[in-house]
């Protein structure tokens, strides 16, 4: 069983559905510790009524990333709960060198596009305007670049003509509850091995 941490800055949706699916037997872990980098972070409250420690953490003066003294906070408290996995769920900062080298290979992310489509904020609305006929989301492993670590898994959702940012962000989510769980089994099953740019998924029994 693997120990997860999770790192949230908004409503934590994603959050639920990875401690729901701990829960429900479809991810071989337990979400141990949930961290913020805002204080008034709903998905803190949340993490809290399931029983969860869940606080705080200040970010430090940069306004996108964490460095120096809040970088190495954020690493001593994954470091103290024994985290096996690190996943960020709407967490609105870039990790950097010092943080990845702590756990590496052991950062997952998700992202609401195809990438290497649509990187960066707004993503659904991104798709939405420049008319796409399908988006989807990503689940990846992170690196140095901003959303562009090796691909884990990914799902696909049709574009309609009706849709709005909001309707096809919607869709989106919804697949993303279903393969962030499906992506972490697949780590807490051995059966990701990154290779270069890809990322190649093992058969079960094998690690």
């Amino acid at each position: 069983m693997i120990r997860i941490g999770i790192l949230v800055s908004g409503r934590g949706s994603n959050m639920e559905a990875i401690i729901d699916a701990c829960k429900e037997g479809r991810i071989d872990g337990e979400v141990v510790v949930v961290l913020s980098d805002r204080p008034d972070a709903p998905a803190l409250e949340k993490a809290k009524r399931k029983g969860i420690p869940a606080m705080y953490v200040p970010p430090g003066k940069k306004r996108y990333s964490l460095v120096g003294e809040a970088e190495e906070e954020y690493i001593r408290i994954l470091r103290e709960y024994r985290v096996d996995l690190v996943c960020l769920a709407g967490f609105m900062r870039i990790i950097k060198r010092r943080f990845l080298s702590e756990f590496e290979g052991r950062i997952m992310n998700i992202h609401p596009s195809l990438l290497p489509s649509f990187p960066g904020l707004e993503a659904q609305r991104q798709a939405w305007e420049y008319g796409v006929r399908f988006s989807g989301c990503t689940v990846h492993f992170v690196d140095e670049t901003v959303d562009g670590g090796p691909i884990i898994l990914q799902a696909v959702v049709p574009v309609f003509d009706d849709d709005t940012p909001q309707t096809l962000a919607e869709r989106i989510l919804k697949e993303e509850h279903r393969i962030y769980p499906e992506a972490i089994q697949l780590f807490a099953e051995g059966r990701l091995r990154i290779e270069g740019r890809k990322v190649k998924i093992l058969p079960g029994g094998e690690g």
